[in-house]
């Protein structure tokens, strides 16, 4: 069931009797989704040289999109950003806007922990007219929640492009606080927040008291994230699965949770698989090979490919899911 036919769906900021904003008030996961529903942070493809591969890239970027997509991240960590140049990330942000930018909201990510060099994958990412920007938490340096609320105010200061924030502490070591969130939702161009830390209370504490879009950043958590308010989901696994992702966020705007339910429940050894066995970007560019999507394989160091009894426990996960008969080159 597509957005555009459920009743239940209404605008991110609501309006007063005369026509004003009302008090910051948020309609959750009802309300239309300022960067699509079904996102995904999406590999880069490299050729066999370890180039980027621009004809595999725009061919998944289009595969995404043509099976349920309405956005897609690029350049994020599941991209291999941290190991490309600007160049490089600009270049991906220009093909698959041009590819697919037509049907599909564009995220570039632009984070860094160097405050300064965010800002210049945002000029970058701003030229070339991408619908968003996906900022992750300065990882590393570990700033106090005043740091994390500055970085975010500089960024958002030299961009007019609408900011989704990324907590995800298992890599930035520190989460984003609610009263952080509070301080970054009066900033116009900070709109929606990836959330990768699970606190479910935490995050409705934020939704609560804002109008931030949360989007589910766990791929095996989407239903209880939408069920809290989150508008959607960026994933990883929505590569190898995109259908029946799809197929679950429509079954929760359609409030039909018997069917929700199963397809959550499909999904949890296509989760595992993808998300629980190596990092999110070698096990996604393994299985697309096993299923034709992609090509050979290719990441760059410090990332290697899975070992063998890695990818023999990666089979044993798909063999007994509901997508083992696309596994056709394992």
């Amino acid at each position: 069931m597509s957005d555009s036919a459920v009743n239940t769906e209404t605008s991110n900021r609501p309006v007063n009797s005369a026509g004003g904003l009302k008090t910051p008030h948020n309609q959750g996961t009802f309300a239309t989704p300022i960067f699509g529903r079904l996102l995904t942070a999406m590999v880069t493809p490299f050729a066999a040289d370890g180039s980027v591969d621009e004809a595999q890239t725009v061919k998944l970027a289009e595969y995404l999109v043509d099976n349920g997509h309405d956005g897609l991240v690029v350049c994020g960590t599941t991209g291999e950003y941290s190991t490309m140049t600007d160049d490089e990330n600009e270049r991906v942000f220009q093909i698959v806007k041009d590819a697919v930018g037509h049907r599909a909201k564009i995220v570039a990510g632009v984070g860094s922990n160097d405050t300064a060099h965010t800002i210049e994958l945002a000029r970058r990412a701003d030229k070339v007219g991408v619908d968003g920007l996906l900022v992750v938490t300065p990882y590393y340096n570990k700033p106090t929640q005043a740091g994390v609320f500055a970085h975010y105010q500089a960024v958002a200061k030299t961009s007019d492009t609408p900011i989704m924030v990324y907590d995800i502490p298992g890599r930035s070591a520190i989460p984003i606080e609610p009263d952080t969130y509070r301080r970054m939702a009066e900033i116009d161009s900070i709109v929606a927040v990836k959330d990768a830390k699970a606190d479910f209370g935490a995050a409705s504490e934020v939704m609560a008291t804002t109008d931030l879009q949360y989007y589910s950043g766990d791929d095996g958590l989407t239903l209880p994230w939408m069920s809290v308010g989150a508008v959607g989901l960026v994933s990883v696994t929505a590569h190898v699965a995109p259908q029946l992702f799809r197929e679950l966020i429509d079954a929760v705007i359609a409030q039909d949770l018997v069917t929700a339910q199963r397809v959550h429940l499909l999904l949890t050894p296509i989760v595992r698989a993808t998300m629980s066995r190596a990092p999110g970007c070698v096990s996604a560019k393994q299985i697309l090979s096993w299923q034709g999507v992609l090509g050979t394989p290719v990441v760059r160091l410090p990332h290697v490919l899975s070992e063998p009894a890695v990818v023999e426990a990666m089979r044993s996960d798909l063999r007994d899911s509901v997508i083992a008969h696309s596994i056709q080159n394992s």
